[in-house]
């Protein structure tokens, strides 16, 4: 029997793929792992924090389609349940938060509150 371990955030194919695509750019640092989280500021309160870095000793650490993701167990009630996507169309190119959460959430969509 197969296991399936649950994650406590989820990236979309597209935004797998760009995640990826950025790992492979010249001057990654080796090692280095997506990082998830949330910092105070924005017009709604929060805003995510989406960066590459080197995993802490309190991170919790998991794979995501072959993508190593830290997030600090301090924002999991955050952001348990979200997904990041990846668009590229005409009118908006960059990474999208779906976070079901949020109860307010600001035009440009990287700001948020609970």
């Amino acid at each position: 029997m197969e296991t399936v371990v649950s994650t406590p955030v989820g990236l979309s194919k597209s935004a797998i793929a760009e995640v990826k695509r950025l790992m492979q750019e010249p001057g990654f640092e080796s090692g280095a792992s997506l990082r998830l989280g949330v910092k105070g500021g924005g017009c709604s309160g929060m805003t995510y924090v989406l960066e590459f870095g080197k995993p802490e000793a309190t991170d919790e650490q998991f794979e995501i389609d072959g993508v190593p993701v830290i997030m600090s167990p301090a924002h999991g009630m955050y952001l348990y349940g979200m997904e990041v996507d990846f668009e590229s169309g005409l009118n908006a190119r960059g990474f999208v938060f779906h976070n079901p959460n949020a109860t307010k959430t600001c035009g440009c969509g990287t700001s948020f509150s609970v």
